[in-house]
């Protein structure tokens, strides 16, 4: 009941308000470095995302535990929370990625999360260490009611042999991976178009960007995808496209994250009311 209750409130008590999903992921300062705020400096400071998930009237924030601790107190209850349990820095390479979790179920419960995160790196060498942890953040989520939401990444040099991160054949891998063990809702790129280097059948398979979308949104079953919303891009009119395009394939919403504050504040606020345009927010 509590995981109903959770998911209920970022369905329909935020954001778009009817089922749909806008989320605002600020986790990049561990996983990219600070280097990812510098076309931005006033992003550096935590206050503007938390301002623009107010003001823009997103379903939820995703934040590390230290930025949650931290920053969240003025905005307890006005913003919900996805804590993320897990994350690494792009400092070593990603042929062996490999995600520790540095927070727990238990910590989402105490800072009133609406549910928690975690990456899994699809096909790295290090898989079996990162579905054993999330065998047990998904126990402890069902024990406190709380939604799982899987960052489902392929990584690894087995996922770069076979074509890539980005392929058809990868995020589609990852999608099932997401319903198998266990996800309610999964984060994903959208596909690129296979290569020579692709498994069959999908080394054949050259479909257009609408039906690898959908593809892999019924790859995922019933868990609910949120597909990235990519770096920032300033042709407005072609993020919107996107997006429109994501919602047409099924999914349930986006993940925007640098594509909104890598801009100036007030830009980025326009643009987020665009895309609620779109939600039919």
């Amino acid at each position: 009941m509590g995981k109903r209750v959770r998911l209920w409130r970022l369905l329909y008590s935020s954001g778009p308000r009817n089922g749909k999903l806008l989320v605002l992921p600020l986790d990049q300062g561990l996983e990219h470095g600070p280097t990812d705020f510098f076309p931005n400096p006033s992003a550096l400071n935590t206050d503007y995302q938390f301002r623009l998930a107010l003001e823009g009237n997103y379903s939820a924030i995703a934040l590390g535990i230290g930025l949650a601790e931290k920053y969240m107190e003025d905005y307890a209850g006005a913003i919900p929370l996805i804590l993320k349990l897990n994350g690494k820095t792009n400092i070593a390479d990603d042929h062996e990625a490999v995600s520790p979790l540095f927070a727990n179920v238990e910590d989402a419960v105490r800072l009133g999360a609406d549910a928690v995160g975690y990456t899994l790196y699809v096909g790295s060498p290090k898989q079996h260490h990162e579905i054993l942890q999330f065998q047990r953040v998904r126990q402890d989520c069902a024990r406190f009611g709380m939604p799982l939401v899987m960052w489902a990444y392929p990584r690894g040099r087995a996922i770069d042999a076979k074509g890539g991160k980005g392929t058809l054949y990868a995020q589609d891998y990852a999608a099932r991976v997401a319903e198998e063990l266990g996800a309610d809702i999964v984060k994903l790129h959208e596909p690129e178009d296979t290569n020579d280097a692709c498994p069959e059948p999908y080394r054949s398979l050259h479909e257009p960007a609408p039906e690898r979308l959908k593809r892999v949104v019924r790859s995922a079953g019933k868990v609910m995808v949120l597909f990235s919303g990519g770096e920032k891009n300033d042709d407005d009119e072609a993020v919107l496209r996107k997006v429109k395009l994501y919602l047409e394939s099924g999914a349930r919403g986006v993940m925007f994250g640098r594509n909104m504050w890598l801009r100036p504040f007030d830009q980025a606020l326009a643009l987020t009311r665009r895309v609620h345009e779109l939600m039919g927010g």
